[in-house]
């Protein structure tokens, strides 16, 4: 057999394969389909025996709920100004506490100052 004729054999081979392996996946991805179909029903069909809701189902477990709900009470704060907690007697410039620390408050805790020698 030549090199040639090795070659092309190989190719045939990986087309086969490759069409054997996308046969596969659709295979899996159907399953998944039906598998997922079959819990919905089943989760239905316990919703109707039991008389629930879907809002029964969102309050008994209110995992996203209380995500939704800690999201907007961080939106109601959002955009509120907070005192200043530390001045540069020398610029006047201000921080808050909250973030970084300003590059003015750094260079002073280097010097040796402590944090609290700006307390407002």
């Amino acid at each position: 057999m030549s090199t040639q004729e090795s070659l092309t054999t190989l190719l045939d081979q990986r087309e086969t394969i490759q069409r054997q392996l996308q046969a596969v996946e659709r295979q899996i991805q159907e399953s998944h389909r039906a598998q997922r179909a079959e819990v919905i029903a089943n989760i239905k069909g316990l919703m109707a025996e039991h008389q629930l809701t879907v809002d029964d189902l969102s309050t008994a477990w209110p995992g996203k709920r209380r995500a939704q709900a800690d999201a907007g009470a961080a939106n109601k704060l959002s955009g509120r100004t907070v005192a200043p907690k530390y001045r540069d007697p020398a610029t006047g410039s201000t921080w808050t506490g909250r973030g970084l620390q300003p590059k003015w408050l750094k260079a002073a805790q280097a010097d040796g100052k402590k944090l609290e020698d700006f307390a407002i």
